[in-house]
Formats: C-alpha cells, sequence, structure tokens
C-alpha cells in the first residue's frame, strides 16, 4: 500500500504542473492580454490567486505523498 502512495505521490506533481501549465497558458495569459477590463480582473485572479493554490496545494500534497509522510507505520 505504501508503493502505491508513493507512486500517487508521482501523479499528483504531475497533475500539479499539468494543471499549472493549463492554467498559466489557456486560462491566465489570454485573459490579461485580451485588453478588456473584466478579462483583466478574471486573468490576474487566475494567475496570482488560483494557480499557487491550487497547483502548489496538489505539488505539496504529492511530495508528501512520495516521502511517506501518509504511510502506515507512522503514528
Amino acid at each position: 500500500m505504501n508503493g502505491l502512495k508513493k507512486i500517487l505521490g508521482i501523479l499528483w506533481i504531475a497533475v500539479a504542473v499539468i494543471v499549472g501549465y493549463f492554467g498559466t497558458t489557456v486560462l491566465g495569459i489570454p485573459k490579461i492580454t485580451s485588453g478588456k477590463q473584466e478579462d483583466l480582473v478574471f486573468g490576474i485572479i487566475i494567475l496570482f490567486v488560483l494557480m499557487p493554490i491550487i497547483s502548489g496545494g496538489m505539488a505539496i500534497f504529492g511530495y508528501y505523498a512520495l516521502t511517506g509522510e501518509y504511510s502506515d507505520d507512522k503514528i
């Protein structure tokens, strides 16, 4: 079971990188460069608020799973 947790930790880190890339290139930067004020506000919120929370949280979760913080033998 601990081996599965480590594999899933790698998967979570990979998903965090993919979500960060997708959020930046598809949602963030095009909204900032569109020229509309409502798109600019949405793009800033996506890039500087949501992307660090989402991708950072998933990467930290994956790192903890990879290093064994969620193993069964810890008390």
